[in-house]
């Protein structure tokens, strides 16, 4: 089995500590991980993300930022941390709560204190910003971010009023 210190980039590092951990994971509970396909594609203020797909596979993603300003601490952190999310998941279904006791459990077999957040310097990063869009309902204004509001020009989805539960409508004399 690869060392994951031998191994030449952080990147590799990486890699094949969570193949390791999810190997672990299925030999300690004796159940198939899904396959995982790992990306270093984040970027903003997450060290990683951790999600199952639809057609049962799972999803890593990484930020290479943080990666390569961090190396040692992100193998010891941040990859227990995103590969106990999909254990969990696999475990104990999709409605658990992400950070909560069976997550917590499966970092500590991993060796990993069982922190919700990372403690690295992100002061000179990035983090995105969204838009915000004017809506009225029947009782107020409210501000739909640029996620929502496309979802609402492009997909026709409607929101509701937490208050008056009337649908939210563009207010054309508040737009950015």
């Amino acid at each position: 089995m690869n060392d994951p210190s031998n191994l030449r980039t952080p990147i590799e590092q990486v890699l094949a500590r969570t193949h390791s951990l999810l190997r672990e994971a299925e030999d300690w509970l004796h159940l198939p991980m899904p396959p995982t396909e790992v990306r270093f594609d984040l970027h903003g203020l997450a060290a990683g993300q951790a999600r199952l797909e639809i057609a049962g596979r799972a999803l890593i993603r990484y930020n290479p930022t943080l990666l390569h300003r961090h190396p040692a601490e992100f193998l010891r952190e941040t990859v227990p941390h995103e590969v106990g999310h999909i254990v969990a998941f696999i475990r104990h279904g999709t409605r658990i709560r992400p950070h909560g006791a069976e997550w917590q459990t499966i970092m500590r077999h991993f060796g990993a204190y069982p922190s919700r957040c990372h403690r690295f310097d992100t002061s000179t990063l990035r983090a995105r910003t969204l838009r915000r869009f004017s809506y009225r309902c029947g009782c107020r204004t409210h501000q739909l971010s640029s996620i929502r509001h496309n979802r609402v020009l492009a997909a026709g989805v409607v929101y509701l009023c937490p208050r008056c539960r009337q649908p939210l409508r563009p207010d054309p004399g508040h737009q950015p």
